[in-house]
């Protein structure tokens, strides 16, 4: 596990004395299983579903007729011919947690490890010069357009400029203005809803049944691409708070969301930590917690920071907490004795291990 450097906390946060507080930042010891049973875990996942469907059914069907219009053919630029893309590869999959600033940058170096994306990260990762591979959308509202480029060094039209070579894996409801301003390749799918009359209102408009299951976050669109359309294993996280910093920030820039914080709940981070948490990024947390303890697969835990796993008592063993530059060091390992191997005649006599 190891000591991590110590962080200091926003300048408000203060011992009873007044001076600046800090912690040292060390994962906590694992524990076999979460407190509460899988089927709580889902429960409280899914506690809001009907009201998210309430407030989107008529937006979920004007945007999926919009889109359907504009493209045609959802099948025929279906998320299905991806199928197995990177099957038995490591694939990396970023939330925009605020932990993202720490070592968001580190995947520059990844090698070939396929990098999956939250849309809103897009600035983020233009301005560190990383790579991804696929970006995905779940938002059916106008706010996809402003998050695109929001907290980033550049101009809104310079960063739709460059998404030109870049793949969009995205909902059939999704927002149509985003396909206007998008210049690169889209990819659909659908979401297996709760509701058989909503389902059925989008089937009727085409009858498109490659689905992405998502726990209501477009992370958790991710993790089920990653894992169940490219067939990748293991899948490292970054990003994946599911909680506001120590900071009371709750991306890695400047956003919206850091103006009020509203109603927040307490949590406990993989360092074992107080953070504040949105009751619906809990639900999110709980429904990711239930997938690492049901679904096969080795889950690792790159945020450095974050709720993912974490519990009072330690961390859960079906998720695996590691530095994200150690997870890379796992496939990279082998660069140095590239040196040897390519020209033996050279003194070169470092050893693995």
């Amino acid at each position: 596990m190891g000591a991590h450097p110590r962080l200091d906390l926003a300048p408000r946060e203060r011992d009873c004395l007044g001076r600046k507080a800090e912690i040292i930042l060390e994962f906590q010891n694992y524990i076999e299983h979460p407190p509460v049973a899988p089927s709580q875990l889902y429960r409280q996942a899914c506690s809001n579903d009907d009201t998210t469907i309430d407030a989107w059914r008529k937006i979920w069907i004007s945007n999926t007729q919009a889109n359907k219009k504009r493209f045609g053919s959802f099948k025929e630029k279906g998320i299905g011919k991806l199928f197995s893309k990177h099957a038995l590869m490591p694939a990396v999959i970023a939330g925009s947690g605020p932990s993202l600033k720490v070592n968001g940058h580190k995947l520059k170096n990844r090698g070939n490890i396929p990098l999956i994306s939250c849309l809103h990260n897009f600035h983020f990762f233009e301005d560190a010069g990383v790579h991804v591979d696929y970006y995905v959308t779940l938002d059916a509202g106008e706010i996809v357009l402003s998050e695109v480029s929001e907290g980033g060094k550049l101009t809104p039209e310079e960063y739709w400029e460059r998404t030109k070579d870049k793949k969009l894996l995205a909902f059939i409801g999704t927002d149509p203005k985003l396909f206007e301003k998008w210049q690169g390749e889209v990819y659909f799918f659908s979401c297996p809803l709760p509701d058989a009359k909503l389902e059925q209102d989008l089937r009727e408009i085409e009858n498109f049944n490659t689905v992405v299951s998502n726990g209501g976050n477009v992370l958790g669109a991710c993790l089920y691409i990653a894992k169940g359309i490219f067939g990748c294993n293991p899948i490292a996280f970054v990003g994946a708070d599911f909680a506001f910093g120590y900071d009371k920030k709750f991306h890695a820039w400047d956003s919206r969301y850091d103006a009020q914080l509203g109603v927040v709940l307490k949590a406990i981070d993989v360092y074992g930590n107080k953070v504040l948490t949105w009751p619906s990024y809990a639900n999110f947390k709980a429904w990711f917690d239930w997938v690492a303890c049901k679904i096969p697969g080795i889950y690792i835990n790159c945020t450095e920071g974050g709720t993912f796993g974490a519990y009072p008592d330690g961390n859960i063993m079906a998720v695996r907490q590691m530095e994200l530059e150690g997870f890379l060091n796992m496939y990279h390992a082998y660069e140095n004795l590239r040196g040897q191997c390519e020209n033996p005649e050279v003194a070169d006599k470092r050893i693995l291990f």
